[in-house]
C-alpha cells in the first residue's frame, strides 16, 4: 500500500495538461494502485495523477464506498445543474460554492485497457468533473465567478506563501 503525498497549489504539475495514457502496462497498474490507496484516506473523494506528481490522464475516486479509477476520461451528456461547496486536496482548508452539472457520463478505460462507462449523478458527477478538470490543468477555483471567485482569490493570497 502506497499513499502518495498530494501536490499543493503553486506546483506547476497542477496547471499542466496531463498526457494521454498510451501503454497499459505494469507501471500504469502501479500508478492506479497508488491512486486508489491515496484516495482511500479518510475525507477523500478523488485524486488525479497530477496531484501526486504524475502527468498522465488517470484519476481515482471514492464516492459512496465505491473506489475506482478511470484512464483517459472523456465526459459527455452533461445535464442539469447543482451548486454545493467544493474543496480540493491541493488547496487544503478551502471550500467554495461551485456550480457543476447534476449528471454526467464518463467514458474511459480501466488499468488493463478495457473500456468503461460511468454514469454519475449528484456527488459522483461532481467528483468526475473535478478530477477530469485536474487532468486538463484546471482547479475548481478556475470555475468560480463573481463574488465567490473574488473571495476565493482573496483566500488564496492569504494562505499561499509568497
Amino acid at each position: 500500500m502506497t499513499v502518495r503525498p498530494i501536490r499543493l497549489f503553486g506546483d506547476p504539475v497542477l496547471r499542466t495538461p496531463a498526457d494521454h495514457v498510451t501503454t497499459f502496462d505494469a507501471a500504469l497498474r502501479e500508478l492506479v494502485q497508488d491512486l486508489e490507496d491515496t484516495v482511500r484516506e479518510p475525507g477523500r473523494a478523488g485524486v488525479a495523477a497530477p496531484q501526486i506528481g504524475v502527468g498522465l490522464r488517470v484519476f481515482s475516486y471514492n464516492v459512496g464506498g465505491r473506489v475506482g479509477h478511470v484512464v483517459n476520461p472523456v465526459l459527455s451528456d452533461f445535464a442539469g445543474e447543482q451548486t454545493d461547496e467544493e474543496g480540493c486536496l491541493s488547496l487544503p482548508g478551502m471550500g467554495f460554492e461551485t456550480r457543476r452539472s447534476e449528471s454526467v457520463v464518463c467514458h474511459g478505460f480501466d488499468q488493463h485497457g478495457e473500456p468503461l462507462v460511468i454514469e454519475g449523478a449528484g456527488f459522483l458527477a461532481r467528483a468526475l468533473q473535478h478530477e477530469t478538470d485536474h487532468l486538463d490543468g484546471r482547479l475548481y477555483i478556475d470555475t468560480l465567478t463573481g463574488d465567490v471567485r473574488r473571495q476565493a482569490l482573496r483566500e488564496l493570497r492569504r494562505v499561499v506563501p509568497r
